[in-house]
């Protein structure tokens, strides 16, 4: 089997072809391109469009969660999570440009004040303990941040499978990350939001929204990751996953969120 371009290893193949569209700011559509079969695939061709990106020097910061909420999946017709990795360029200033087709979700990230991996929230072994682990990810948080997150998929109109998107970074392009949030990380999951576009107020979530508690996303993602012998480390960004659906950000448009009642991030696309 080969990949686009006669590529023998079919992930480089398709992570080839993923990044040649994003760098020229094309769509493909997804009926033509079935880029893998399975998640275990899509991540494959994932780690590979990770190694393409950090051939052109860039770096890894963190980590992107998609489809932790019930708003997001239903938006998207998906029924699980995906993760994909944040690179440095994505932090953006509060402006967004060179985009596609963005579009803007509101979410709770966190930072790692401590490495963590899934052998860390195992605790004494007895057995699952969501609880625990919730309170052992806790400890591990310096800060809890508001962010809005800007993606932009390679798949026209948003129209793929989990599969696809997995595949080209859960559809990750920036993030405006906002000051530390005076909020135990532990309590994170009770943080209002009020997302509005121009002004005008389009959906309210609390940090709930994310899979019950943002810190159990970072409980999953640390679980995949030690599938292939990785864990997160001390300074990494993770943002948990979109509270509300996303909303287009057209050009001139501002999206900004209103995160426990005082603390505003906002991001203007300005080309």
């Amino acid at each position: 089997m080969t990949g686009p371009g006669g590529d023998h290893d079919p992930a480089r193949g398709q992570a080839a072809l993923l990044h040649r569209a994003h760098l020229a700011g094309e769509l493909l559509d997804a009926a033509e391109h079935a880029v893998a079969a399975t998640m275990d695939q899509a991540y494959a061709v994932q780690e590979q469009l990770t190694a393409l990106r950090l051939a052109q020097g860039r770096r890894v910061i963190g980590h992107k969660l998609g489809y932790t909420s019930a708003a997001m999946r239903a938006q998207m017709g998906v029924a699980e999570p995906n993760s994909g990795p944040l690179f440095d360029d994505m932090l953006l200033d509060g402006t967004a440009s060179g985009f596609v087709q963005p579009r803007v979700e509101p979410e709770i990230g966190v930072v790692l004040g401590r490495d963590l991996c899934a052998a860390d929230l195992r605790g004494d072994g007895d057995g699952d303990d969501p609880d625990g682990d919730l309170e052992r990810v806790a400890a591990a948080v310096a800060e809890v941040r508001p962010c809005l997150e800007v993606v932009d998929s390679v798949w026209r109109d948003y129209r793929f499978d989990i599969t696809q998107n997995t595949a080209d970074g859960s559809s990750a392009a920036g993030v405006v990350v906002g000051p530390p949030l005076d909020v135990a990380p532990i309590d994170c999951l009770h943080t209002p939001v009020r997302l509005s576009r121009d002004g005008v107020e389009v959906a309210a979530a609390t940090g709930a929204a994310a899979g019950g508690h943002p810190l159990a996303g970072v409980v999953w993602l640390c679980d995949r990751l030690a599938r292939s012998g990785r864990g997160l480390a001390a300074g990494d960004l993770v943002i948990t996953g979109g509270l509300t659906a996303a909303v287009p950000l057209p050009v001139g448009g501002t999206v900004s969120a209103v995160f426990d009642g005082r603390t505003t991030v906002r991001v203007t696309r300005d080309r």
